[in-house]
């Protein structure tokens, strides 16, 4: 769908005039709408489907929170803002925002809080062994590479994904609850209805947007401001050949089907800057259960890249981006376990030498590697990677296995992380970092907390947490033109 800028003059007349006008009803959109009715503007909410979710209500549900949580004291592990703050600031890629960070790490607490008033039900009780959402409805896990090195050495750990309390997949309780609580308060929701233009006046100023309902077009006003919230762009394929070439390659894109990219563009069309448009969250969940991290990832070279006991979504990243989607997971009888997401076995064989030749790896590659590996691994250590003790065991009880972990026979799960540039009050900022007036975004219509290097939850954590300050800002805008 083309989405383009329109110019108003002063004397051209609206359809309907609001204070605060969101378009997409997402976590992020839900949390912009409820924040901003709080503060006693005219809310409307524009969702192009019949019925708001999006990517949120097919997630996991895990948020990514700390700094001490009720919930995580319940659990029995400390944690604070500071911790939090160093952990993320070594993990989220290359330059992350320093101060939205920071504003995120501070404020935690305060947003669990939120999520709990809002009804989000959440058990106080910890499950161990899985990373993400768990097959129980307990409501603490890790989510993230807090225990693996090198962030051991960075920050004290702690799990800091929270999770709706139900079995598996909470992303749809989340967002039944935060869709119920926007139902309950003063904002409208339009289902049904797309943004087709944003209307800007001859200072640059945006003013309002063109609304679609099953052909119909109306002219909104938006006296405080509009607030984008659609979500990224992963099913674009056009902007992902552009800016991310290599997601083509995984099997699933995370994503809703509002996920086109449309309020990027929306966002570009009106001036705004763009930020790590290259970025991906590439997950390869080779490692549940977990005792597969006792294995050993190798590339096309037969050599390791990585120490296997971190988050998987830093398996799937490195082997995606650094590797080209080409790595096997070598285990041997004793440590063999069916992984839950892939049955592939690409190789097997009594001796390491058989499945380095079924594979095609370089002649002695992968039997050097392991030697290596094992006569470390034998005394606990891994100079190489570091990977904790705990999942350190030489590889010598045949047969030996390799477990397809490439683009081709794997899950690598994928969507996009970059977007509009965003200041951290939501205000879309321009190429000189001016923020545009009257227009806001939140969620993965933005460049939020990671710029790489993920932990699950940091999509609704950021999104419902900038969406409320998005919300927010728009509402005082409107109240401050009165």
């Amino acid at each position: 769908m083309a989405v383009t800028l329109r110019e108003r003059d002063a004397n051209d007349s609206w359809d309907q005039e609001v204070d605060v006008l969101v378009i997409g009803l997402g976590a992020a959109g839900a949390a912009a709408a409820l924040e901003a009715s709080s503060h006693s503007a005219k809310t409307w909410v524009a969702e192009a489907s019949g019925a708001g979710g999006g990517t949120s209500a097919m997630s996991g549900g895990v948020i990514y929170l700390g700094g001490g949580t009720p919930l995580q004291t319940a659990c029995g592990f400390q944690d604070s803002p500071e911790a939090m703050y160093e952990y993320l600031m070594a993990s989220c890629g290359d330059a992350p925002d320093q101060e939205k960070i920071r504003a995120y790490c501070d404020e935690s607490v305060d947003h669990y809080r939120w999520l709990v008033a809002q009804g989000v039900p959440f058990k106080p009780s910890y499950y161990e062994g899985t990373s993400g959402e768990p097959p129980t409805d307990d409501g603490l896990v890790w989510s993230g590479a807090e225990r693996a090195y090198p962030f051991t050495e960075k920050a004290r750990p702690a799990p800091r994904g929270h999770v709706p309390q139900v079995p598996h997949q909470a992303g749809p309780l989340l967002m039944k609850t935060l869709c119920a609580a926007v139902d309950a308060s003063p904002a409208r929701v339009e289902t049904n209805t797309r943004a087709k233009a944003l209307y800007r006046n001859a200072e640059g100023e945006i003013l309002g947007a063109a609304l679609e309902t099953f052909g119909q077009e109306r002219r909104i006003r938006a006296r405080g401001g509009v607030v984008l919230t659609t979500g990224g762009f992963v099913l674009n394929d056009e902007m992902l050949e552009r800016h991310a070439p290599l997601a083509h390659r995984c099997r699933l894109r995370v994503a809703a089907t509002g996920d086109d990219g449309s309020g990027i563009r929306l966002g570009m069309a009106a001036g705004a800057d763009t930020l790590h448009m290259d970025a991906l969250s590439v997950s390869l969940p080779i490692t549940q259960p977990w005792g597969l991290k006792r294995g050993i990832l190798v590339n096309r070279q037969g050599q390791r890249f990585i120490n296997e006991d971190t988050y998987y979504g830093r398996l799937g990243e490195s082997a995606l981006l650094h590797h080209g989607g080409q790595a096997w997971l070598i285990v041997d009888q004793e440590i063999f376990e069916q992984p839950e997401y892939m049955d592939h076995v690409a190789a097997a064989g009594e001796s390491l030498a058989e499945v380095e030749r079924e594979l095609g790896l370089p002649d002695g590659s992968l039997q050097s590697t392991v030697a290596l590996y094992n006569r470390h691994a034998a005394k606990k250590e891994d100079p190489v990677f570091q990977k904790s003790q705990e999942y350190l065991k030489p590889l010598s009880q045949p047969p030996f296995g390799a477990i397809d972990c490439t683009t081709e026979e794997a899950l690598y799960a994928v969507f996009t992380l970059g977007g509009l540039r965003t200041d951290p009050n939501g205000h879309v900022l321009d190429p000189e970092g001016t923020s545009i007036a009257g227009l806001y975004a939140a969620g993965r219509s933005t460049s939020g907390l990671s710029v790489g290097g993920y932990s699950s939850g940091l999509s609704l954590g950021d999104g419902t947490f900038f969406g409320r300050r998005a919300g927010r800002a728009a509402a005082l805008r409107s109240a401050s033109s009165v």
